[in-house]
């Protein structure tokens, strides 16, 4: 063929060529590489029709979108104005760039494709763009398989499940165990992973992991991990670390007991059996008798502890703990622990009840029990005084106040709190004491008084009252008495007065109480308590006046010393009248009397007043009364 004939053949293949694409029919030629834009759901895509040449290459020309190969208009240009096509995209799209760019709005993973656009004037244009979706997956959860896993499965058994939302493309899964990756691995690991599609068009991801697991996993960390692309690069996420309960059989058995160290009577002590297994094997706890070899078996709590609430010496002895793994049937004993409840017992005193006379003396032994040294020390029971170091305390010269509680202390240095104390009561011989002082009280007729008397002695005293009523008698200590006597204040009573009288087979003793009507208080019935707080061994009487009768007391004194001066004047003008005074006269002079009567003559000025308020009459010189002097003046007119 010449070459006339060759330009004719070219010429006609681009009429063909052109005849074609002013058809305008898409897809015909072969598709070139589609250019690829990647946007994430929910944001816009910009769609360039190729290169960027004078705005009147884009003036005319359409849009399709290209599904399952078959494509669809969508968009059309003319004149520079577009106009969307009824359908899925009538109103996401938009021109941008003055013509050049075509905005899809509102991405989801449906519009995940390829779109074609097609150029009209000056020659047919063709070009396609591949839009890639992503959307990252929520935070992935993890759920650990809640029955546990048991070390004798013969085949994989899941462990946890790893679930992430809402993803697209699909994620990567991948395991993780104690920070390394798991691959499938046969009859230990196998990765199930499966995905739904929801009506969104995203993807949830269910991946299943399962495992042979051994004892060593049992403290093992499970997490997933999802790998997954974005525009801007690859991507993951993480779950939480979570452990699955592994099952195993128990290699041993061991005892511990709580609190470790020195242990005494009456502390608290916690026996508990452990064991290396999950599930802990049944236990029972079984206990030997050091001395007689016997062997008592215990039950413990469902956690294989055994309580000691107060712990005695019967305690003691070896503990063994036994373990049954209800699973295998399989029998694990623990080492033998010696248990040492350390203790002070029977700690006793000799004479069991001593007794002395007056002056005569006393030695107390104590002693007492216990598996270790034990050091003694006397105290005084009313003091708290330390008498003597050691089991043995010796008293001489022994005085009735010697009498009383005396208390031995038992105490071991090598167990921190661990003592026993023993007190004993040492009785002195001797006729009763009153431990109240007498008293005068002020009452009401027809009231109810509680009289009180307090005695003490060895033999121990017994005690009586002078008047009818109701006592009652309490035993203060093994010495001391205090009746209490109910009594109704009568005219009888207010004259008598009450006596409390004490007893013994070696003598006797007494108290009074006088009563004096208080006519200034209220005549009804009432119940006063004659409680003296005064203490003494004394038998004197005490005429007491309640304080709020004090401005009483003064007044009665005053007349008192008026009626004194008045009868010691009256009696000087007597003797002045008949001339027996020397008055104005320097110098002694003597009352002369008749010689049968000049030694019989006196003159007796008589008060029944208190002591105390004869006090007041006394004069600046402060001349003291005898116990007995019951308020009486003698004045000696004897030379």
């Amino acid at each position: 063929m010449g070459r006339p004939g060759l330009a004719c053949a070219l010429l006609l293949a681009a009429c063909c060529c052109c005849c074609r694409r002013a058809a305008g029919v898409p897809g015909e030629a072969e598709p070139p590489t589609p250019e690829l834009v990647e946007v994430e759901v929910g944001g816009t895509a910009l769609l360039k029709c190729g290169p960027s040449h004078s705005p009147g290459n884009f003036s005319h020309m359409d849009w399709f979108s290209v599904h399952k190969e078959k494509p669809t208009l969508i968009f059309r240009v003319r004149k520079g104005q577009g106009q969307s096509e009824p359908g899925e995209y009538q109103h996401r799209l938009s021109l941008q760039d003055r013509g050049t760019t075509l905005a899809l709005t509102h991405i989801t993973p449906h519009d995940e494709r390829i779109f074609l656009c097609q150029g009209k004037r000056p020659l047919s244009q063709e070009h396609r763009i591949q839009l890639r979706v992503y959307k990252a997956p929520e935070e992935p959860t993890i759920l650990v398989n809640p029955l546990g896993i048991s070390v004798n499965s013969k085949e994989p058994v899941e462990v946890a499940t790893c679930v992430g939302r809402n993803g697209y493309p699909i994620p990567q899964v991948i395991w993780y165990k104690n920070g390394h990756s798991l691959k499938e691995e046969k009859n230990r690991v196998h990765i199930q992973s499966s995905q739904i599609v929801e009506s969104s068009g995203l993807y949830t991801l269910e991946s299943v992991l399962k495992a042979q697991l051994a004892k060593e996993d049992k403290d093992a960390q499970f997490y997933c991990e999802l790998n997954y692309r974005l525009p801007s690069g690859n991507h993951m996420k993480e779950s939480q670390e979570v452990t699955v309960q592994v099952f195993y059989p128990a290699e041993k058995v061991w005892l511990e007991v709580e609190p470790a160290g020195m242990l005494k009577e009456g502390d608290r002590v916690e026996i508990r059996c452990l064991a290396d297994g999950n599930p802990p094997p049944h236990f029972t706890i079984s206990k030997q008798n050091l001395s007689t070899k016997e062997i008592e078996e215990m039950t413990p709590e469902d956690t294989g502890t055994l309580v000691l609430e107060s712990a005695q010496k019967e305690h003691s002895g070896l503990y063994q703990c036994q373990g049954l793994d209800l699973e295998t049937m399989a029998s694990l004993l623990s080492d033998q622990q010696e248990l040492l409840v350390n203790y002070v017992s029977d700690i006793w005193v000799s004479p069991a009840a001593p007794e002395s006379q007056e002056g005569g003396s006393l030695t107390l032994a104590c002693e007492a029990e216990s598996n270790q040294a034990v050091e003694f020390q006397w105290l005084r029971e009313k003091t708290g005084q330390v008498l003597e170091k050691g089991p043995v305390l010796q008293l001489h010269n022994l005085k009735r106040e010697a009498g009383g509680g005396y208390r031995c202390v038992a105490t071991v240095p090598s167990v921190p709190g661990l003592n026993r104390t023993r007190l004993v009561h040492v009785a002195i011989f001797g006729s009763p004491w009153m431990t109240l002082k007498e008293r005068k009280m002020w009452v009401s007729e027809n009231a109810v008084l509680n009289l009180s008397c307090e005695a003490s002695g060895h033999p121990r005293p017994t005690i009586s009252w002078s008047v009818e009523g109701t006592a009652q008698e309490q035993d203060q200590d093994p010495l001391s008495v205090l009746s209490v006597l109910s009594v109704l204040v009568t005219p009888e009573l207010l004259e008598t007065g009450a006596v409390c009288l004490a007893s013994n087979s070696l003598g006797r003793n007494s108290t009074t109480i006088f009563l004096e009507l208080d006519s200034s208080r209220s005549t009804g019935p009432r119940v006063s308590t004659a409680s003296p707080s005064v203490r003494a061994n004394s038998t004197s009487t005490e005429k007491k006046l309640p304080e709020p009768e004090s401005k009483g007391v003064a007044i009665v004194a005053v007349t008192v010393c008026v009626l004194v001066l008045a009868v010691l004047g009256a009696v000087l003008y007597f003797f002045y009248k008949k001339g027996k005074l020397p008055c104005g006269r320097s110098g002694k002079q003597e009352i002369t009397l008749p010689p049968s009567r000049k030694s019989e003559f006196v003159v007796e000025v008589k008060s029944d007043k208190l002591p105390e308020e004869m006090g007041l009459l006394q004069g600046s010189s402060g001349d003291k009364r005898a116990p007995g002097d019951q308020g009486e003046k003698y004045i000696d007119l004897r030379h």
